[in-house]
């Protein structure tokens, strides 16, 4: 058996081994340890990678970002900043039709501008905003739907771990993919709201209204939202002015979130002790799964199989926009059985080379950044999309009154809308390089 076959043969191990339930991160690291073993033929140079690969994938300063921004996201939860933003965007939307609804996907956008966790998005908005559509009279599948789609919006608007680790992958400037991002992440806001509209006008009982706040009201809620303004103009605008770097960034903005939480007595001794806990646990989860996957990429790189891929495919002549179509297509099928960070570290380094080979008409970086954001979309699809969503299974966990099923029939209209938006994007790149083209 040659490398390459060895390579092409690891796929589907990995699969069986991902549906046995075992988790990623190790299925990776052990394709990964096994493959090299039967490359090599010898155990001894497998056994000096899993020191080195192991110290030089941690050693960087590139991931130091990770912890912050997901601490950033603990402090943010602490310090009520979900509560003022849903109570801003419902004294401002809720008394239309589907208004409260809308509301809370505002509220999701504005959080995801400050969390950078999808999943952290999704939990943290549903703990504020379900019992105030249960309370005017949303249904379960409406409710449940809104804020499952509404919590991806946590992956798309700046700053997002995801997008991190991708211009990691891709060696890209991370501050640029923050700004390519920045509309393509209102455009899902939008169309999501959008999606609301039209649901409760062919489902009329399934929304209630909410009276309409005064005008003083509304004014005495925005007020409430400035630390969350605050926080986000410090960390973006200091990263965009040259103040300081992303990392250094976020490292402002944990501490931010960190003070305000304190002042509003949301960050107690114990608070603190749990949030430190919690952000050491899911960074552990991340870095094991990035470990794994640069164990089993450096294999598939040792067998050949990006470089035969990309080959193969230049050679044949494909049409470079159905290429791009396939894999996006592809991203939406993994998006059912894999979580948004194990396709993007598994996938990016394979799909990368074959897609960099081709000609879109654009210059590497753009093309790179462009590329980024859809399959970002894609992914960020993937959390939404049936049977095992992971963002579905969140709120299935909050609203046990509502079946599964009908979160699944809720979230459709949002899936919908992120199909257009994924064909708007890609039909015309311009919609997401228009900013880094003006700030750059």
């Amino acid at each position: 058996m040659t490398n390459l076959e060895i390579g092409l043969w690891s796929f589907p191990f990995l699969l069986v081994l991902i549906f046995l339930r075992l988790p990623i991160g190790l299925a990776m690291l052990l394709c990964g340890l096994g493959g090299s073993w039967l490359v090599f033929g010898n155990v001894t140079p497998v056994l000096a990678k899993l020191k080195n690969e192991t110290y030089s994938t941690f050693s960087g300063y590139s991931l130091t970002i990770v912890p912050l921004f997901l601490l950033m996201g603990q402090f943010a939860t602490l310090g009520g900043m979900s509560r003022a933003l849903f109570k801003a965007a419902e004294t401002w939307m809720g008394h239309r039709r589907g208004g409260v609804a809308m509301a809370a996907v505002g509220a999701c956008a504005g959080f995801g501008a400050i969390c950078g966790s999808s999943l952290a998005t999704a939990a943290t908005m549903s703990q504020v905003a379900l019992p105030e559509l249960r309370r005017y009279g949303y249904s379960g599948a409406l409710a449940t739907g809104t804020l499952a789609a509404g919590g991806t919006l946590g992956i798309l608007i700046p700053p997002s771990v995801i997008l991190v680790i991708y211009a990691i992958l891709t060696e890209q400037n991370i501050a640029k993919l923050f700004v390519a991002a920045f509309i393509p992440g209102l455009l899902a806001a939008i169309g999501y709201m959008i999606a609301i509209s039209v649901y409760v006008r062919l489902w009329p009982e399934s929304a209630g209204r909410r009276e309409r706040a005064p005008y003083s009201e509304r004014f005495r809620a925005l007020l409430d939202v400035w630390p969350v303004l605050l926080v986000f103009l410090a960390v973006v605008g200091g990263i965009y002015l040259g103040v300081f770097t992303p990392t250094e960034g976020a490292a402002v903005g944990a501490a931010g979130t960190g003070l305000i939480a304190l002042i509003n007595g949301g960050l107690t001794r114990e608070a603190f002790v749990q949030s430190i806990l919690a952000t050491a646990t899911a960074t552990a989860m991340i870095f094991f799964i990035v470990l794994g996957a640069g164990f089993y990429n450096s294999f598939l790189a040792l067998a050949q199989v990006p470089q035969q891929m990309a080959a193969f495919v230049t050679e044949q002549g494909f049409n470079p926009w159905m290429v791009l179509t396939l894999i996006l297509v592809l991203y939406l099928v993994f998006g059912c059985v894999m979580d948004s960070l194990s396709m993007i570290l598994l996938t990016i380094p394979i799909f990368f080379p074959i897609v960099t080979a081709l000609d879109f008409g654009l210059g590497a970086e753009e093309f790179a950044i462009w590329f980024g954001i859809l399959v970002l979309i894609v992914v960020e699809v993937g959390l939404i999309t049936p049977p095992v969503g992971m963002n579905l299974f969140v709120l299935n966990s909050m609203a046990r009154d509502t079946p599964i099923a009908a979160t699944y029939r809720g979230v459709t209209p949002f899936i919908l809308s992120d199909i257009l938006r994924v064909a708007l994007l890609t039909a015309f790149p311009a919609i997401s390089l228009v900013l880094l083209r003006w700030l750059y």
